[in-house]
């Protein structure tokens, strides 16, 4: 699998793609790569100047012309404001919005890659699923990813330039918590093969019900035809039943139902991973992962849909899932001597922290099983409840001690948690990470495991991270 030369872009073809004009410079100038961030610009990028909720990018254009950029796109509206000499390099092309002109250019470059996008959505285990598929089919072919959770309005576009390096598969997610914003990915992607893997209580501060979050999800949907290609979650009714009218072919997951690619004879193996029994219509096999928890066997199952789609045989699909290691912060085991820390802090979701207090909660051979989560932010309305309901579920779980972070959901999460049966001695409060850190460091014990997890607002990894140098000085 030779890596190609890549695709040629001049400035003049990305001035007709972003619906702009060039107003100074050469045509002809040709771009290496991309950058929305002056400090990262590389000789010969094109710095695209994106007016943000905190930072104007107009403000760095000087910073990106004397980095080396080979061009710059900016707002007719700020354009006056600017001092940019009428030089052949770099040049400049106006646009009305910076932001889409990003997005038009992308759409562009995807268009001419040749690429076949894969497209991933769902309320948790996206990003997991998305890695899965990449490393699996990336024993077939050269595959474009995108990087961590580069999923929205101007992280999906920053992904799709990538395709300028023509890989033969790239593999997309699409985030969002507002409506109509996959809408605007999936027509940036224009994915041949759609993945759908659930729907939950995410975001649900900007909804008014999960049903409107599947809603929104179901956007994915748009723009296909008879020759798309849907895997779809078939142990999630509002997944199915917004799927029924999609145009092309349905290939359908779960874990033991009936589907397309199904799993069955779910284990556990503690603080090894799980495994399972995989049927598919190429055959029935067994496969063996690093990952925690129950949930992850459905992402596994939509990556293997993914992969026999894509030609890839069994045998090297179980292999390459066999091999897969967990991402940092998302459920990574972190052994400290005779401490055991689970990292799951890069966010979390009433769904995604129950499915982790499940996992861990079936090992054994511990002293204690702590929890020490943080607030879920995003939650509306209904944040107080779901919190004290994920108390009552840790307890469920067999944890021996809950310490909770935040404000008054952390609270109810943690009175959740008396309520259910835990001593008041076990079940500890804190305002912030910081503090929470300060008590974990110096409670845990020899035998213990410990489950981090919480929104990234709160900053749980902080508390990961003073674990990890607390017990290097002890």
């Amino acid at each position: 699998m030779a890596k190609r030369s890549g695709l040629v872009l001049r400035a003049a073809e990305l001035a007709r793609a972003s619906e702009g004009r060039m107003i100074s410079g050469r045509s002809d100038i040709r771009v290496d790569g991309f950058s929305i961030d002056s400090r990262r610009v590389k000789r010969g990028d094109l710095f695209v100047a994106i007016r943000g909720a905190r930072l104007d990018g107009h403000n760095f254009v000087s910073e990106a012309i004397q980095r080396g950029a080979a061009g710059v796109v900016v707002g007719d509206s700020t354009l006056a404001g600017l001092r940019i000499e009428a030089l052949d390099q770099p040049f400049v092309i106006a646009v009305k919005n910076t932001t889409r002109a990003l997005q038009l250019m992308a759409r562009e470059i995807r268009r001419r890659s040749g690429a076949r996008v894969v497209a991933i959505t769902g309320s948790i285990g996206k990003t997991t699923t998305k890695e899965l598929i990449a490393n699996v089919l990336a024993s077939a072919y050269r595959v474009c990813r995108s990087e961590g959770n580069l999923n929205n309005h101007i992280g999906v576009p920053l992904s799709l330039l990538e395709l300028r390096h023509e890989p033969e598969v790239a593999v997309i997610e699409l985030g969002m918590n507002h409506v109509g914003e996959i809408s605007t990915l999936v027509s940036l992607a224009e994915p041949e093969m759609r993945v759908w893997t659930n729907v939950a209580e995410v975001h649900s501060a900007f909804f008014r019900s999960i049903e409107a979050i599947a809603d929104a999800k179901a956007e994915i949907l748009e723009g296909a035809t008879e020759k798309s290609q849907l895997v779809a979650n078939a142990g999630d009714p509002r997944v199915m039943a917004r799927t029924k009218d999609f145009p092309g072919s349905v290939i359908t997951f779960g874990v033991e139902m009936r589907a397309d690619v199904t799993a069955t004879q779910v284990k556990s193996l503690g603080l090894d991973g799980m495994e399972a029994m995989l049927q598919t219509p190429v055959g029935l096999t067994s496969v063996r992962t690093q990952m925690l928890g129950h949930g992850h066997v459905a992402n596994i199952v939509a990556a293997v849909a993914v992969a026999l789609q894509f030609n890839v045989p069994l045998e090297v699909v179980v292999a390459r899932v066999a091999e897969y290691v967990t991402q940092p912060r998302r459920g990574q085991v972190i052994r400290l001597g005779e401490i055991t820390v689970i990292d799951d802090t890069y966010n979390s979701s009433p769904t995604a922290l129950e499915t982790a207090l499940e996992a861990v909660g079936r090992t054994r051979g511990c002293v204690r099983r702590v929890a020490v989560l943080g607030e879920m932010l995003e939650l509306g309305a209904q944040s107080v409840a779901l919190h004290e309901a994920c108390g009552r579920a840790a307890v469920a779980a067999g944890f021996d001690a809950v310490v909770a972070v935040g404000g008054a959901p952390a609270l109810a999460l943690a009175e959740g948690a008396r309520v259910a049966g835990l001593p008041e001695a076990v079940v500890m409060t804190f305002a912030t990470s910081g503090e929470a850190a300060e008590y974990v460091t110096n409670s845990v014990r020899v035998g213990d495991v410990v489950l981090v997890k919480g929104s990234r607002g709160i900053g749980m990894d902080e508390i990961v991270d003073r674990l990890k140098v607390g017990r290097l000085e002890h």
